[in-house]
């Protein structure tokens, strides 16, 4: 595996960089410093909105490109790269449609806040883990402001209790199973892959010059788009399917270990 020419590393946040309790391990920081050091692109791609990922990573917050919402949101410093919204007749109809799920928590998502209803204290706390800037409105199918994607919480599984109700929506929207508890529905251009395809176009990195992690449904675009496409130990299995090779698990700082063999072809 000759990785002399990579020029870009792009990783998933939740189960890939961050560690079960949503940590990132003070090595990744220190290397890096060394991916800096030899002008290689640094690129956060998330399900969570921009102002969680920052808050994660705000010690390099100047020196990265942020993939925010599962790639409706691009932005770096304060230069907005790409915003995929949804029309407001979607919104309403998708919103119409979850309520008639039980047990499920919608969240709108726009740019720099998200929009709940406030019927669950325990949903609102774990709320807090990956959202940083939400509001609590009485009915959020009365909102009426630009929505990036819609995020669809079940305490228990998102694939078994709520991806059900919403597959039949695929031919038309980006209907993703984003972890073991989100499901997230988006504009059909609105993913981790599309916006990376933006980018590498932008900053001229051909899919030979690109790294990437992931662990879940919504990586599988963006692993598509790189040479180098590496599924974390405690992947999907479609991921670790569609991946060209395996790391360790995000307890186990898989994507570090990788990084590290970067660094060592890279002098």
């Amino acid at each position: 595996m000759d990785l002399s020419k990579v020029k870009m590393v792009v990783t998933d946040m939740d189960g890939t960089l961050l560690n079960s309790q949503h940590e990132v391990s003070s090595k990744f920081f220190l290397l890096f410093e060394e991916l800096r050091k030899r002008d290689i692109k640094f690129v956060a791609a998330s399900g969570r909105q921009y102002n969680s990922i920052i808050d994660k990573l705000d010690a390099i917050k100047d020196d990265i490109i942020v993939v925010a919402e599962n790639g409706a949101f691009v932005k770096k410093q304060d230069q907005e790269l790409l915003a995929t919204p949804l029309d407001q007749l979607t919104i309403k109809q998708t919103i119409n449609l979850l309520k008639n799920v039980e047990g499920i928590h919608p969240v709108l998502c726009g740019k720099n806040n998200a929009y709940t209803n406030g019927n669950s204290d325990a949903f609102l706390n774990k709320l807090r883990e990956y959202y940083s800037e939400f509001s609590v409105l009485n009915d959020i199918s009365s909102f009426d402001g630009e929505v990036l994607k819609i995020a669809i919480y079940h305490f228990e599984s998102s694939e078994k209790f709520i991806y059900p109700w919403v597959k039949h929506l695929e031919s038309e929207l980006k209907v993703k199973v984003s972890g073991e508890n989100w499901l997230d529905i988006s504009h059909m251009n609105a993913n981790k892959g599309y916006a990376l395809q933006h980018i590498q176009e932008k900053y001229g990195i051909s899919r030979h010059e690109t790294m990437v992690f992931g662990d879940y449904n919504n990586d599988l675009e963006m692993l598509s788009m790189a040479d180098f496409s590496f599924a974390m130990a405690n992947a999907h299995p479609n991921v670790t399917a569609v991946a060209n090779f395996k790391t360790k698990s995000n307890d186990e700082n898989g994507v570090e270990l990788v990084l590290e063999q970067l660094l060592s072809h890279r002098y």
